[in-house]
């Protein structure tokens, strides 16, 4: 038959007593621990483990004596208050940038950066007259794309697809290009 482990105090005494940081779940025992030999016949870990069994069991008995328990169907939940012992940082914190100048002018001025929202709602306008949504701007918009698509799916005819010619114009534009012998006159002349 296997011994059985005798049960340990729930209470812990000792000289000094502890102090307890609940916010971070620490507690600091000021008492000094003995490395020598000569003090107990105990080997130094089993004192060491004694040491750390009885800091632990001081911290739940604190926890569950002095913060708020609330039952739920998930089990027992305690409410940590905040942490007091201010933790070491590696580094400074670091200094406040000062503002630039123009930060310092839209602060004066009362001017806010947008919000995606509003950069979105100057993007999009209604179209009340086929119920959609269409993009301000952008190759898509007000959703000429999306006409030509459709137009083009359902076969019909673009509106542009005849373009009359002024006769004079044109004939305007063929005597110029004779006189000028083709438009590439000019340039040599001035090469040479």
């Amino acid at each position: 038959m296997a011994t059985s482990r005798p049960k340990l105090e729930v209470a812990v005494t000792k000289p000094t007593p502890y102090t307890f940081d609940l916010g971070l779940l620490l507690a600091n025992d000021p008492n000094p621990i003995s490395t020598s030999h000569a003090d107990t016949s105990a080997p130094l870990e089993e004192r060491l483990s004694a040491v750390a069994r009885d800091g632990a069991q001081a911290l739940i008995n604190q926890l569950l004596t002095t913060t708020p328990l609330q039952s739920t169907a998930d089990g027992v939940l305690l409410t940590l208050p905040a942490p007091t012992t201010p933790l070491p940082r590696e580094k400074p914190v670091p200094a406040a940038k000062e503002p630039t100048k123009w930060e310092r002018f839209a602060a004066r001025k009362g001017i806010k950066p947008k919000t995606r929202d509003a950069r979105a709602a100057r993007a999009r306008t209604y179209d009340e007259e086929t119920g959609e949504w269409r993009s301000t701007w952008g190759h898509d918009r007000g959703g000429r794309a999306a006409d030509r698509r459709r137009a083009r799916d359902e076969g019909a005819v673009q509106k542009d697809w005849l373009v009359e010619v002024d006769e004079r114009k044109e004939q305007e534009e063929r005597e110029g290009s004779k006189k000028n012998g083709g438009g590439g006159g000019a340039k040599k002349k001035r090469k040479a």
